[in-house]
């Protein structure tokens, strides 16, 4: 795939990183306005009950109108704690969960302001439990058209992210079925070693 420019996002849907993974060059989005609804403050996972939102609560702008990375996280909540808890419910039984579990945890014990800084501290840990390394740079300016580079910042948004990827097992496969493009902690926690890999190789098609 060609350069790209895609959004940090609390950690990515497998989408994010099967084109991080299949991409010459990466671009964060840096400018962008903060949307409500949308996986740049949330993540899905596989709970014992089935499909799970972990949404990270921010504080609102008064005008109703700010950047992404001037977004600060609300601390009136320990939103962490429960988030910890909710992937130890869904991945515990997992096979890599105990394997990860040191990488993982300090980002759920520090304390953030900015979501941006949050989002890009959980790409670059899971890209180091993946083994994957890649180049990025960072926008500047906003622009709604960009030049050169493969437009992958719909994918934020998960209602517009139709991607469907290869199957692999996962904890509750047989009590809920199959449930495509979670987190990738999804993938991470239950492939391991092999995620990066099964990354590389999946179809990808876009918009």
């Amino acid at each position: 795939m060609s350069n790209i420019i895609i959004h940090p996002s609390y950690f990515p849907s497998i989408s994010h990183f099967v084109a991080i993974a299949q991409s010459g060059l990466v671009t964060f989005e840096m400018d962008d306005h903060f949307q409500k609804q949308t996986n740049r403050n949330r993540m899905y996972i596989y709970s014992p009950n089935g499909v799970q939102l972990l949404n990270i609560p921010i504080k609102h702008s008064k005008t109703g109108h700010q950047k992404t990375k001037d977004v600060k996280l609300e601390t009136a909540f320990d939103w962490q704690k429960q988030h910890f808890k909710s992937l130890e419910a869904a991945y515990r039984t997992s096979p890599f969960f105990e394997y990860f579990e040191d990488a993982i945890l300090p980002i759920f014990q520090k304390k953030h302001t900015f979501l941006m800084d949050l989002n890009l501290e959980t790409m670059s840990v899971v890209s180091k439990c993946l083994g994957l390394d890649f180049d990025y740079t960072e926008t500047t300016e906003y622009f709604h058209e960009v030049a050169h580079k493969k437009d992958l910042r719909y994918l934020v948004n998960g209602k517009k992210d139709t991607s469907t990827f290869e199957k692999y097992t996962q904890v509750f496969g047989e009590k809920h079925g199959y449930l495509n493009n979670l987190s990738i902690l999804d993938l991470l926690f239950n492939e391991g070693r092999h995620a990066l890999a099964y990354l590389k190789r999946q179809e990808f098609t876009t918009l």
